[in-house]
């Protein structure tokens, strides 16, 4: 099992990512990982990030999709991937609707659809097999609209990339995006994945792959969540440094109804919680909110506790389907025990 860090949003601790991203990179990680949502970009800091390490490979987690058209997608990741000497990992995800609609002032539609069309796009963007002409229900490329002037004409990426297959990974949660991921993506990025409950995502997985058509299969797909990781003697402490996101996440990413996170754990078994968590989080409640978060629903998505507990645990990890652990912590010494213990 490989190892990645999640920098997340470019904040507070700015001025540590580089030197904790150069630690991982010394230590043989995999991956560093840079996130957006409506505050810092992600590629912007990844660049920052690629220009200060030597080995470790660069991603997104995530790209957001409606902020920018497939060919503007694709041309940042030939653009990263040339100056870093191939290293980029193209994470992409559609958010949901309150940043889709509310921030970037875009519909949000057809989820599905529009990610099979949008990465296609960029495939062939990268591929330069020949000009660029695409025309469906969500992108027309040259665009033929009513208002088009009729001078478009399908144009080709006019640098070469350093790769034309830069691996694309799909931020997924949902049963049939699950499955649309592992049919079209290269990899997966998960968020509150846990390796306690495979059943919960593998049979959407293996309809994915079953599309896909071939033989594809675990074997040729990185399965890469962001695992939280906290190390302290006290657990109840360690645990209480990651409830404030899964409360955040489980009760206020998204309306009543439509909150993939929260969907996700009443999927995990977790359903009165996960009622709970969002009525407090979304009546202002937010310290109820996260006392509200289980210890077992932290313990089966993150890794907390002493250093002899948390070993004890990764094995759950090692076991499952996951490819890529992603460490979500700061913490140089974190990373130093898991490369420790998983290296």
């Amino acid at each position: 099992m490989r190892l990645g860090i999640n920098c997340g949003y470019w904040g507070a601790q700015a001025g540590s990512f580089v030197g904790v991203v150069q630690e991982a990179d010394r230590l043989g990680f995999h991956s560093c990982w840079t996130a957006e949502a409506y505050g810092s970009d992600a590629v912007t800091v990844l660049t920052w990030l690629a220009a200060n390490t030597e080995n470790i490979n660069v991603g997104t987690a995530i790209m957001q999709m409606p902020a920018r058209t497939p060919a503007m997608t694709a041309m940042t990741a030939a653009t990263l991937d040339a100056l870093s000497g191939g290293r980029m990992l193209l994470g992409l995800g559609l958010s949901g609707p309150q940043v889709v609609e509310g921030w970037h002032g875009q519909p949000y539609g057809k989820p599905l659809a529009k990610t099979r069309e949008y990465v296609e796009i960029v495939r062939t963007i990268l591929r330069r097999e020949a000009p660029l002409e695409h025309h469906g229900p969500h992108y027309d490329i040259p665009y033929t609209g009513a208002d088009a002037t009729g001078l478009g004409k399908p144009l080709k990426l006019i640098i070469h990339p350093e790769r034309s297959d830069i691996p694309i990974y799909l931020a997924s949660l949902g049963p049939k995006n699950i499955a649309l991921t592992a049919e079209i993506a290269d990899g997966w990025l998960p968020v509150f994945f846990s390796p306690y409950k495979p059943e919960v995502f593998d049979e959407h997985v293996q309809a994915g792959f079953a599309r896909a058509g071939g033989s594809k299969s675990y074997a040729d797909f990185d399965v890469a969540p962001t695992v939280p990781v906290v190390v302290g003697d006290d657990v109840d402490a360690c645990r209480n440094v990651c409830k404030p996101m899964l409360a955040l996440y489980v009760g206020g990413m998204g309306a009543r109804g439509r909150n993939f996170y929260n969907d996700l754990a009443c999927r995990y078994g977790y359903e009165a919680a996960a009622k709970e968590i969002q009525d407090l989080y979304l009546d202002g409640k937010k310290k109820e909110a996260i006392a509200a978060v289980p210890d077992e629903l932290v313990d089966e998505t993150s890794l907390c506790g002493p250093a002899a507990r948390i070993a004890d645990r990764l094995e759950a990890w090692k076991e499952s389907p996951v490819t890529t652990l992603i460490c979500g912590t700061p913490d140089p010494s974190a990373l130093r025990l898991l490369a420790e213990l998983a290296l």
